[in-house]
């Protein structure tokens, strides 16, 4: 209802304004002092003259503002731009764009990064806008498309990585919350984050910065140096960024460096070296010792740092395993960073200016999964000696690899972002143009360690024996020896049965943009009415080429994603804005994409309309906008090959059949608790694009110098979206719809039997077959309704001779967040169902800083608190009332900034990031089988952090 009442208020107002379009004379007097956007134009900012007849006066007053390409006399428009400033980056002590982003009040979405130990992109960063799907934010450099990173997101989504945008080339950043495709086109249905990056330099600059942990690890070393020069109609600026960050390991943290010791059971050492009996299931092993007396675990004690040793797990029996194998993960990367920028700018004549950006990126980063995910295991076979069916496993130790960190996966990543153009003025008229080439091009190369199959398996075929069988129910005979199985795999060994495979992908991007726009095409009561049109066309590719050794068995339980594709695509965009009174503003925008794929055509339109009221000149702007937004089908969505994976997967019905479910899961005995199964999935051409409806509606208010308070509201409603199912949710679907929980007749459960397939001989009487595959396909199902609201408030004074201090401070409130899977199914509620969803109801930044008259001294306290999260046995059970389940208290992080100029050309800072050192909210509800008990997604382990930084600047600098 709101929704439809807002739209209806602004087709009234359209109508009414241009009814009386030429009602008054009064000349346009609406303007506030603003900070000229870098990526605007060539001319300076300025305050113009009451008295607006001349051109020139009346461009030198305007501003680009990003929403939009109509160039402004204001900042604050019917949509709302958050932005931080290239000052503000440096005294909140911000290490990079990533964690600026990531701490935006906008961000509460859980995201996918580093320490995801197993993820598809662990070397790329990117942020969830209020939670919604983090390909739904369009990102731009100076205005125009960031290229896709190769790798998929959670390995089916195109999304773009902030991991190596340089910090220290940055002039500032816009954040524009709210659909915004009638101006950006596909991608902008949460949100547009523009990267302005710096288009002068008052002097030659040299930044020195290191950094180091409290806990250890992350030692981080960064270089930055900049100049720039004018000579004749030339201006040229360069700068060249270069960074090494040093890993943190799981041993170097407390939380992270054993198997979790406050849980809800007690701590579980891995499986390191298993014998399991497969058919009993309840209380029934071999014990290490009671197969090889005087041997068993002795024999491997010096593993993991001797902390190899005898272990009884409930439902498991006894093992040899460390509760300290925990901490060989790499929770941040090794990374080390070039970045190289240029921008320059040739005049021509006083019409014509000439201008190019080259931004270019050299990105290394290192990391493991440690022991989890280097292990063999065998087939169920029967023992002839013992007469009963038997599971053997074993992880690989440090000292049997010969050193984790020199099997670290490397992946190395080199981006070009290229944007050439011409822009100026048709003569002496209103009219300006701008036309641009775009290209972005971004190579992958991913070594990643990997276990051969048939290696390994012929390794470990010498200490089964020779196959007898099968036996009458269809398994292999073995006789091992199981003395040799318990003891440690030679490195030679481990060399010959383990290597690297060479994955390489690549995105492109190429793009050519017309843009006229005349900022004075006619008068109106309220100023000038201004029009933009672009046309722009261009294409895009993708190619994702694995290892072969990936697809065709030969690495051991591992497999890759596929694919390649391109298309060519066209836009057209028109934007009209019109000052109809000096206190009421309206403005519109259209544009319609289309993309030419495999012989096909996928097109969409979108529009947007804006108001702006000011009953009281500049104290107070009611502001409101609706539109629609859209997302095409990704490359990776179209052309993404039949994409094999192996993983495990709770067996949820199996072992509920058991008695083990909710906080008793962890100890579903055997193979239930995590069977092998195979996972298919594939892009699908006939895929349509996602389209949403969006408004916001909002104030800003300024009842005195110094001090603005600004709140908005956001609407999301989102439908056809595109779902790729989880494998866990499809079996815990399975699990309930079997169970009766669900209706086994709706459309999810048919959905989740259909894809959850069994086969093979059950392992007890009265269970199931085991799951062997899961199909995990790509389809326009779901929709998406979400309500936010973010507000702002800021305020600086000058003290006097004590100098002048600013206090900014933002808040954001997710009101409501639903999503629909499947048509005809429940709307699911994110916020109070948090099994499929662990976003950040709220989140609370702000930051007061202090600066001397002199300006010669500085300090700035910067806090961010993040809301309550669902703790593990709320997302488990799906609600907050099930036993154990609960919230965790919200986080509170500070940092402190202190800097000092002893002369005018040089600038010392200390930085202390994380003041207190705070952990994530210990969540005592996590199994004491989980190594990192904390949400991944939503917490980091990092800590306190110190930086000293060092900036001289030559010659007369300002």
């Amino acid at each position: 209802m709101l929704k439809s009442k807002l739209a209806a208020a602004v087709v009234a107002t359209l109508a009414f304004g241009c009814a009386n379009a030429y009602a008054g004379n009064a000349q346009s007097g609406d303007s506030t002092n603003a900070t000229q956007d870098a990526q605007s134009s060539s001319q300076p900012a300025s305050s113009a003259s009451a008295d607006n007849t001349s051109n020139k006066a009346k461009k030198l007053e305007t501003i680009n503002v990003t929403g939009s390409l109509i160039p402004q006399t204001v900042v604050e428009t019917s949509k709302p731009v958050i932005t931080i400033t290239a000052q503000q980056l440096k005294d909140r002590g911000f290490t990079s764009v990533a964690d600026a982003l990531q701490a935006g009040t906008f961000a509460t979405g859980s995201v996918q990064g580093p320490n995801n130990s197993g993820g598809f992109t662990q070397t790329a960063k990117t942020l969830s806008f209020f939670g919604l799907d983090p390909s739904y934010t369009k990102y731009l450099i100076d205005g125009l498309p960031m290229g896709d990173f190769p790798a998929l997101y959670n390995g089916s989504e195109a999304f773009n990585n902030l991991a190596s945008i340089p910090i220290e080339m940055i002039d500032h950043i816009d954040i524009l919350p709210g659909g915004q495709s009638s101006i950006y086109g596909s991608d902008a249905i949460a949100g547009v984050i523009n990267i302005v990056l710096k288009k002068t330099i008052d002097a030659p600059v040299v930044d020195a910065r290191f950094g180091w942990h409290t806990g250890g690890g992350g030692a981080d070393r960064r270089l930055y140096v900049a100049d720039g020069f004018k000579w004749g109609n030339l201006n040229f600026v360069g700068g060249l960024q270069v960074e090494s960050i040093e890993p943190i390991w799981g041993f170097d943290r407390s939380l992270t460096r054993q198997y979790f010791t406050q849980g809800t059971t007690p701590p579980t050492a891995s499986r390191d070296y298993l014998v399991l009996s497969e058919t009993q299931l309840v209380n029934a092993y071999y014990s290490p010792n009671q197969l090889n007396p005087g041997i068993g675990c002795s024999a491997v004690t010096g593993q993991f740092g001797g902390t190899e040793q005898l272990q009884n797990r409930l439902n498991h029996g006894q093992y040899c395993g460390s509760q300290y194998s925990a901490g060989d993960v790499t929770e941040t990367n090794k990374q080390n960073t070039v970045n190289l920028y240029t921008h320059a700018t040739y005049d021509l004549n006083s019409n014509v200016q000439l201008y190019q950006t080259l931004l270019y990126t050299y990105d290394q980063q290192k990391l493991t999964a440690g022991s989890s995910f280097l292990f063999w295991e065998s087939p169920i076979y029967y023992d002839s000696n013992l007469q009963d069916y038997v599971l053997a496993q074993h992880a690989f130790s440090p000292e049997e690899a010969g050193g984790f960190q020199h099997i670290l996966d490397n992946n190395v990543e080199n981006s070009v972002y290229l944007s050439l153009g011409a822009k100026g003025g048709f003569g002496q008229s209103n009219w300006d143009y701008d036309l641009t080439f775009n290209h972005s091009e971004d190579h992958l190369q991913e070594r990643s360690f990997q276990r051969w199959t048939n290696q390994i398996n012929n390794y470990f075929a010498n200490i089964l024996g020779p196959n007898s069988g099968p036996d009458p129910n269809g398994y292999p005979i073995y006789a091992p020896n199981y003395q040799a199985f318990f003891t440690p795999v030679p490195n030679s060994a481990f060399r010959g049965f383990t290597g690297f495979t060479e994955t390489y992908a690549k995105t492109w991007d190429n793009m050519l943009r017309g843009q006229v726009t005349n900022a004075s095409l006619f008068s109106l009561p309220g100023g000038d009415a201004g029009v933009a049109a672009v046309i722009e066309g261009g294409n895009q590719g993708w190619n994702y080429s694995p290892d072969p050794r990936t697809l065709n068995g030969q690495t051991y339980e591992f497999t890759d994603v596929s694919g390649a594709g391109h298309r060519s695509r066209y836009a057209g965009t028109i934007e009209f804005s019109a000052p109809l009174f000096k206190m009421l503003s309206v403005d519109m925008s259209g544009r319609y994409d289309g993309y030419n794929v495999a012989g096909g055509t996928v097109s969409h339109a979108t529009y947007n309309l804006g108001v702006e009221f000011r009953p009281f000149g500049d104290l107070l702007l009611l502001r409101g906008s609706y539109g629609t937004a859209f997302k095409a089908p990704t490359l990776p969505d179209e052309f993404q090959g039949p994409s094999g994976y192996y993983s495990s997967v709770v067996d949820y019905y199996n072992c509920a059949k058991l008695g083990y479910a909710g906080g008793n899961i962890a100890n579903c005995p055997g193979q239930l608790s995590g069977e092998q199964f195979f996972g298919q999935q594939s892009g699908n051409p006939k895929l349509q694009p996602i389209v949403a409806k969006t408004f916001n509606l909002g104030f800003v208010v300024s009842p005195f110098e110094g001090f603005s308070l600004k709140s908005d509201y956001y609407h999301y409603n989102i439908r056809n979206e595109v779902q790729a199912q989880s494998s866990d949710f499809l079996a815990q679907t399975e699990s309930n719809c079997r169970l009766g929980i669900f209706d086994v007749n709706s459309p999810t459960c048919q959905d989740a039997l259909s894809k959850v397939i069994r086969s093979g001989t059950p392992l007890a009487p009265g269970l199931l077959p085991p799951i062997t595959e899961i199909l995990t396909p790509k389809v326009n199902v779901a929709r998406e309704y979400l309500n936010a609201v973010i507000t702002e408030a800021n305020y600086s004074h000058d003290i006097g001779p004590y100098g002048n201090v600013n206090v900014k401070t933002s808040w954001s409130d997710i009101l409501t967040h639903r999503q629909q899977l499947l048509p005809n199914d429940p709307f699911i509620n994110l916020l109070r169902e948090p099994y499929y969803s662990t976003e950040f109801k709220s989140r609370v930044d702000g930051s007061v800083g202090w600066l001397s008259p002199t300006q010669t001294w500085g300090m700035t306290v910067y806090g961010i608190r993040d809301g309550a999260s669902p703790n593990y046995l709320a997302t488990v059970a799906n609600n907050y009332y099930a036993p154990g389940a609960g919230k965790l208290a919200p986080w509170i992080r500070y940092n402190l900034t202190f800097s000092y100029s002893p002369i005018k050309s040089l600038a010392l800072t200390l930085d202390v990031i994380n003041v207190f050192n705070k952990m994530p909210p210990l969540d005592r509800s996590y199994p004491g089988t989980t190594s990192q008990p904390f949400n991944q997604l939503n917490y980091d382990v990092d800590g306190r952090e110190f930086f000293v930084e060092a900036t001289y600047k030559f010659g007369n600098a300002k």
